[in-house]
Formats: C-alpha cells, structure tokens, sequence
C-alpha cells in the first residue's frame, strides 16, 4: 500500500514539474514584446532566403554593373564562369556581408511595417483596413530598414563586384581584373569608403534606393496580402505562401528593376575606370537618362532574368519563413492586432 501510495505522489510530483516546466517555456515566451518576435522573426527569415540565393544575387549584380568578362555572358554562362575561376566559394564572395546586412534589413522592414499598419490603422480610420493599409506601411518599412542599413548594402555591393581570379588566368585574350582584391571585408569597405568621402559616400545611391525601396516594398506587402486575403485560413499552406510571396516579388521588382540598376552603377562608379565610357551621376534621374544614352534603354534591365530567377525564392522563402516563424513564436494574427497599441 504504501509502495503505491509512494509510487502515485512520485508521479504526481513529476506530473508538476513538467508542467511547471512547460507552464514556465510558455510563459517565458508570452512575456517577450510582441516587436522582439518580429524582429526575431523578420532577421530569421531574410538571413535564410539570402543564403539560398546567394550565387544568383552575385551574378546579378556583376551583370548589372557590367564587370568585365561578363558583360555578354548569360545567367548559366556567368555561373559557370565563376565556379571555374573561383570555386563554390565564389558563389558566396559578399554574402556575409549580404546576410550581416540582411538581418537587421529585414528584421526592422517586417516589425516596422507590422507597427505602422497598427498604427495607421488605429490613428487613420478614415481609410479603412483594406489593401491601401499594407500599401502604406509596406513602403514606409521599407524607407525605415534602408536608412538604417544602407552602408551595410554599399558594402555588399562592393565586395560582389570584385573578381578574383583565384583558378589560375582567364582566357587568352583576357586581362584578369582586380586580382588582388580592392577590399578585404565588410570593415575595410566601411572604413576605406568613409576616409574618402565621410559619410555621404557611405551613402552612395540612396537616393535612387529609396526611390526604388517605397513602390517595391508597399506594392509587395500589398500583393502578398491581398493574394492571401482571397485563400481561406485552412487552406493557407506552405506552398500557397510561396506561391503568393513569388507572385508579388516579381511585379513589384518588375517595376522598380531600373533604379535597382542605377543603384548599382551608383555604388561602384569609383571601382570603374573612366576609360570603359562609365560616367558618372549626379543624382538618379540623370543617371537613368545617361545609361540610356550611353549604353542604351536594354542596360536598364541588364539582369533582369536572373532577378526574376533570383527573386521567386528570396520573396517567397522570405514572407513565408516569416510567416512560420510567426506561428513558432506565437505572434498574433494582424487581425487580431488592430485594436491594441503597438509592442
């Protein structure tokens, strides 16, 4: 009797303090403000989508900033090219610096937008809680995560811009550029950038960037939700995110495309010799109209095919990770969210 009087209070006991245990996870987890999960969310999600597509995000940028030796080349031939001259790690050359970047980029683009949509929707009820919400909030997260990270991109940029022979030489015929690479890392971009020109070189071609960043990231929250809006709860999938993530990255990168070239051009003018024809722009709407006439209207989309290539995972992958992470780290429903005040 007392064996089993011994044997229940030990059950019972265990049964406590797993529960106590579970009970504590839980709590624990309701007590983080709603904005940290967002972030943690928004970095989780923007980190992996970069990654996966790393080695098309490197081939499109040197296609945009017309690098020699692939300024003919296509989406596969310039993909080979690099595997052959630098490895798989050429694939990822500048990806550190991407995904340092990306993190607090898309860590502050989701939370924000999640916090202006709550607020718009609380202090601007005369328009409503339709689409035009996700519009406005979508393109006023996007301005705030670029502010913010923008010297973070600049070096990127850079990095991804250098080719490194690293296989031995290129084809006869074909001068190996930059074989000894200009910069060496994420600091010694920032550092070397800043000692020639302060701040504002560090903020090279934010002015095309947010130009481009406001219509792209309103037009893509926007898509994304309103495609969602039309797919009943049970039936909102992983794929169904994808599918929806994938539609809206490509029409609103579609529209926005030739600031993202002018962007690029902008950042690297000064690793260009003047020799090549490069000029060199004042501002975005001078530097759109001189790459038209100086290398004409198909420059502006120079990459184009590889960004619709690239941009159907990174968009897709990225709302719907968030979404996950949203779930695992119990963050409420937006529709739930408008009546309270944020954070």
């Amino acid at each position: 009797m007392s064996s089993s009087q011994g044997s229940t209070l030990s059950s019972n006991v265990a049964e406590l303090v797993d529960g106590s245990s579970a009970h504590r996870d839980v709590s624990l987890l309701d007590d983080v403000p709603v904005y940290v999960k967002e972030l943690i969310a928004g970095g989780t999600a923007g980190a992996f989508a970069k990654t996966v597509i790393a080695p098309l995000e490197r081939t499109k940028i040197l296609l945009q900033t017309r690098t020699e030796g692939f300024q003919s080349l296509g989406v596969f031939q310039s993909l080979k090219k690099l595997l052959k001259h630098e490895g798989i790690l050429g694939f990822y050359k500048g990806n550190g610096a991407s995904v340092i970047r990306i993190v607090p980029y898309a860590a502050l683009h989701f939370m924000t937008y999640e916090q202006y949509r709550v607020w718009i929707l609380n202090n601007c009820p005369a328009l409503g809680t339709g689409p035009v919400i996700d519009l406005l909030a979508g393109s006023v997260a996007g301005g705030t995560a670029v502010l913010c990270t923008y010297p973070l991109d600049l070096a990127r940029t850079k990095l991804a811009y250098q080719v490194a022979d690293t296989r031995g030489g290129f084809r006869r015929g074909m001068k190996s550029i930059y074989a000894q690479p200009a910069y060496n890392g994420i600091k010694d971009v920032l550092t070397s950038v800043y000692k020639e020109g302060g701040m504002r070189a560090l903020y090279r071609g934010i002015g095309p960037t947010l130009i481009g960043i406001l219509p792209y990231a309103g037009l893509k929250f926007y898509v994304y939700e309103e495609l969602k809006r039309h797919v009943p709860e049970e039936h909102q999938s992983i794929v169904m995110r994808l599918s929806c993530g994938a539609i809206a990255g490509l029409f609103g990168q579609t529209i926005t495309y030739p600031l993202d070239v002018v962007r690029r051009q902008m950042q690297v003018e000064n690793l260009q010799p003047l020799s090549q024809g490069n000029a060199r722009y004042r501002n975005t709407f001078e530097g759109l109209s001189t790459i038209v006439c100086n290398q004409g209207w198909k420059q502006l989309f120079a990459g184009l095919s590889i960004n619709y290539i690239k941009i159907v995972p990174s968009v897709a992958i990225g709302f719907a990770a968030y979404d996950t992470m949203k779930v695992w780290l119990r963050i409420p429903p937006r529709q739930k969210s408008q009546s309270i005040s944020p954070g």
